[in-house]
């Protein structure tokens, strides 16, 4: 059969030439004599944009591998196939090689891309991730159960986009997806491709949690199933702590947004002791949990309010961080803290004037009940200081002005450490989720602390304006830690299509960016030794 997409005397003769028939077109389906779900595996391979006139494709190592094995007719079927790939596209050709009845080809970019400035990231690292994910679901889409993955000079970034990007949630759908085993190609990257494997399963991890109803995922669930992912490990110890518990260590702000609810709050605290000396001071992480966020008295919309089943991003990012530094046996101690609860209107719930005392005995007068995710940090963070800690990080899905502000580009972080805000911001550059540096002036302080019934107000006294930063600033009055930082995380918390390796939906960001600045803090640990 002639190949669909060209007509010379070229093609013929190399289609006459092939064991079996030819597609290079992405869209169309298999050529006759193929069948879905064929034995044998998927290949993708990259391709990099071509920095010559010719148009000639510059293959990965892998890719010139593959080429020499099939006589050249890969690169020969690529220049007869229509212009050079560009940047995340595609062409898939079927029957090339007995072991894999389709080869995807994808663009890479430019070969030598690095750190761009502009974007603050690693845009080599990001194209992997893009391509690979992109080629991957297009074996899915052939429904063959494995495919194996050209490194592209980063297995990890390889390992990242094909987890990531063939990730899906569909625990409740009778008709799923076919599952797809992704797998390096080749030995030579094999570390580096299971570290990528882990991080990616980290984030996924979190997108499950995030993306679940809220009737599946209440706080007693949430506890249980991150202390199921724990049980392997024995340097782990999870603590699923009960409202009695809660009661006892005075945390009244957590209880005043719990009460409206009747799911009982529970208070999860985890410790990896990853690190050689057990008493070293932890890196302390705190998530907000609200597992259904109706805005209590302080009723959202009804539009769009379902997407609040994901407003304990905070608390799933974290908790899935330390799952992922176990998985990875970071030398570096970790504590997580996840206050988790719903905030749902009822005869006991907060009412906008109520007043409640945090844990510190500070009061604060709660003028918006939707303003609820401050008030379990609030006493979360008080609780944080019991332990020495080396550092304290919270992440919350904390306020819709975050989103305004930077969309799903970045995380906004708000911190009151260079130190700290200079190992979150270059363990960014390498995942790729981003983050940016906000204001945590007196400025936005004096708005919170100028209440009339108490010592803080739960929103600033000009209500929208400055939202973020009012949440930031109230935080802080519960901090006296030298390195904390508070990441706003609600502008990233859903995906549409701003990054392309992750289907729509939950992001479970920035996980990644939380485990590689672990990473880097444990690395710092052990030079220090």
């Amino acid at each position: 059969m002639l190949l669909p997409c060209v007509r010379s005397g070229a093609a013929r003769r190399l289609a006459r030439d092939a064991p079996r028939a030819f597609s290079c077109s992405a869209r169309r389906p298999p050529a006759r004599g193929y069948s879905r779900g064929a034995a044998g595996k998927g290949l993708v391979l990259g391709v990099y944009t071509s920095e010559k006139d010719d148009g000639a494709a510059q293959f990965t190592s892998a890719g010139d591998a593959f080429d020499r094995l099939v006589s050249g007719k890969l690169r020969a079927l690529l220049s007869l196939c229509g212009p050079p790939l560009k940047k995340g596209k595609t062409r898939i050709f079927h029957g090339l090689h007995q072991d894999f009845p389709s080869v995807v080809v994808v663009g890479l970019g430019k070969k030598n891309a690095g750190i761009n400035e502009q974007e603050n990231w690693n845009e080599g690292k990001e194209n992997i991730r893009t391509a690979v994910a992109v080629g991957c679901r297009q074996i899915q889409d052939l429904e063959i159960p494995c495919v194996e993955v050209d490194p592209c000079g980063d297995a990890q970034a390889a390992a990242e986009g094909a987890v990531l990007g063939l990730h899906e949630y569909n625990e409740l759908k009778q008709k799923k997806k076919p599952v797809v085993s992704p797998q390096l190609h080749g030995s030579a990257e094999s570390q580096a491709w299971q570290k990528g494997v882990i991080y990616a399963e980290g984030q996924n991890l979190a997108r499950y949690l995030m993306e679940a109803p809220a009737n599946y995922i209440t706080p007693i669930k949430f506890a249980e199933h991150i202390e199921q992912k724990l049980r392997t490990f024995s340097n782990v110890k999870v603590h699923i702590r009960p409202e009695s518990w809660i009661t006892t260590q005075e945390m009244g702000a957590f209880l005043s947004v719990a009460k409206g609810s009747a799911e009982p709050p529970i208070f999860l605290e985890i410790h990896y002791l990853g690190g050689a000396i057990t008493n070293d001071s932890p890196l302390v992480f705190v998530g907000k949990g609200v597992t259904f966020d109706s805005g209590g008295i302080s009723l959202k919309p009804s539009l769009g309010m379902d997407a609040m089943r994901a407003d304990m991003g905070g608390a799933a990012t974290v908790c899935s961080t330390i799952v992922t530094a176990a998985a990875l046996n970071l030398p570096l101690n970790i504590i997580g803290l996840a206050p988790l609860c719903e905030n749902m209107p009822s005869g006991k719930a907060n009412k906008p004037g109520d007043v409640v005392r945090a844990k510190n005995g500070k009061t604060i007068q709660v003028d918006n009940t939707d303003a609820e995710g401050r008030l379990l940090l609030a006493d979360a963070l008080c609780y944080a200081h019991n332990f020495n800690a080396r550092a304290i990080v919270n992440a919350a899905t904390l306020t819709g002005a975050m989103d305004v502000a930077l969309g799903s580009a970045a995380t906004g972080v708000f911190t009151n450490s260079s130190w700290l805000w200079t190992h979150l911001y270059e363990a960014s550059i390498l995942t790729g989720d981003r983050v940016w540096r906000m204001p945590l002036f007196e400025h936005y302080t004096k708005q919170v602390t100028d209440c009339p019934l108490a010592d803080v107000s739960n929103i600033g006294k000009y209500s929208r304006a400055g939202g973020a930063c009012t949440a930031a600033a109230f935080l802080k009055e519960f901090v006296t830690a030298s390195h904390w930082a508070h990441l706003d995380i609600a502008g990233v918390m859903s995906n549409k299509d701003e990054v392309p390796y992750l289907r729509k939906g939950m992001a479970g960001r920035p996980t990644r960016t939380l485990v590689e600045f672990a990473a880097r803090l444990s690395q710092d640990s052990h030079n220090a030794k």
